[in-house]
Parts: C-alpha cells; structure tokens; sequence
C-alpha cells in the first residue's frame, strides 16, 4: 500500500487560506460526530445524501452537507492527507473564491455521479472524497509532471512518482473496483469518485487552456 505524503509545491500564487479551512471543517465536524456516540447514526441520516431521496426531490441541501461527514477515523484521515497534499496548488493556481466553487461544485458533481448509478439506494452517501476526486482530476490535467512523494508501507520508505502516473493510477483503481466490488450494504462510493475526478479532470483543462491562451495573446 501506498499513499501520498508531499508534492512539488507552486511558488507564489494565492495562499490556500480555503484548503486549510476546509481541512478545519471535515476535522471538527468528524469530531463532533464522535461526541455524537450513538447519536451519529441519525445525524448520518439526516444529513448525509440518500439517492432514493434525492431522486424524489428532498433534502437536496445534503449534496452539500454530506462532503463533511466521514464514516471513521481511517476514513477521514486518508481524505485529508489527499486534500493537504494536493488541493493548496489547485487553489494557489486558480485563487481562493474560484476554489471554494470548484471544491464545492465537484462534490455535488461527484454526488450525482453517485446517485445516477443508484437511484434506489437508501445508504447516505458521506465523506470529502468526491470533491477530493475533483482536485484529483484538475491536479492530473494542470500539473501532469509533478512530483509525488509517496510512503510505501511495505518498504517503509518515500520515493517520488510523476503525478500522471499516481493519479492515473488511482483513477483506474477506482474505475476497475466498480465492477470488483459489491455496495448493496454500503462501502465506498466508487462512482462519486469517478464522477468528481471526471469533472475536475474536464475544468483543470478548461483552466490550463485559458491560461494557454492567455500567454499568446501577452
């Protein structure tokens, strides 16, 4: 197993002052879950997307209250460590109020995505990791030769990988687990994360495209 632990930074730009806060907002939301104990159950419920609900047109105000819920410790951990090493440059790229836009409409992207393969489905759908998905994709498009720097556990030591191929990866692993694994009794949510890296994947070119355009025209 491997997972990313650093990256080649953007120098300049905007601070990721939004990167941060919502790293905030997933970590004291989490912990207010756990004060929750027993209660969390029906905090899940109520505010986590459920797509048979959805589709019959309630409580769409879930689309967006479900990105800062998780359903445990390793769940939220490995949702932050992605988002600590891989949204600060989206934001320090495109600026912080276009990312606040772009992190939040990925989620509700990644979510339908969700919702579109299971229209009958009554498990909320929880957790940051497809709007994560979408600063995946944008990542993957802006900056395909960046270095990651990932742990590998059964060496127990870091090398560094090109971003193409880490999140090339990571989207075909998402992508071939659809049709590997099972979510009639919940699990991950394999197509919000296919659906938010396809949508980040689409405006990361749209950005790199504009930002190309506006250097021939300077």
């Amino acid at each position: 197993m491997i997972f990313p632990i650093g990256d080649d930074q953007v120098h300049g730009g905007y601070k990721p002052i939004f990167t941060y806060l919502f790293l905030g907002a997933n970590i004291l939301v989490f912990l207010y879950q756990v004060m929750l104990g027993i209660g969390n159950n029906a905090f899940v419920m109520e505010y986590g997307s459920i797509p048979l609900k959805i589709m019959s047109g309630q409580d769409y105000f879930t689309l967006f209250t479900s990105m800062f819920l998780h359903g445990g410790w390793m769940h939220l951990v490995m949702n932050m460590l992605f988002l600590w090493v891989f949204a600060d440059n989206i934001e320090a790229t495109i600026g912080n109020i276009p990312f606040v836009l772009f992190y939040l409409t990925g989620g509700m992207a990644a979510s339908l995505a969700h919702i579109l393969f299971n229209v009958g489905s009554t498990i909320p759908c929880i957790g940051a990791s497809g709007a994560i998905s979408a600063v995946l994709g944008a990542y993957l498009v802006m900056f395909p030769k960046s270095k990651i720097k990932v742990f590998v556990i059964y060496l127990f030591s870091s090398i560094f990988i090109n971003a193409i191929w880490f999140l090339g990866f990571w989207f075909a692993q998402q992508f071939f687990s659809v049709f590997t694994s099972s979510s009639t009794g919940g699990g991950v949510a394999w197509w919000a994360h296919i659906g938010g890296f396809v949508f980040g994947a689409a405006v990361g070119w749209v950005i790199k495209q504009r930002s190309v355009e506006s250097s021939l025209v300077a």
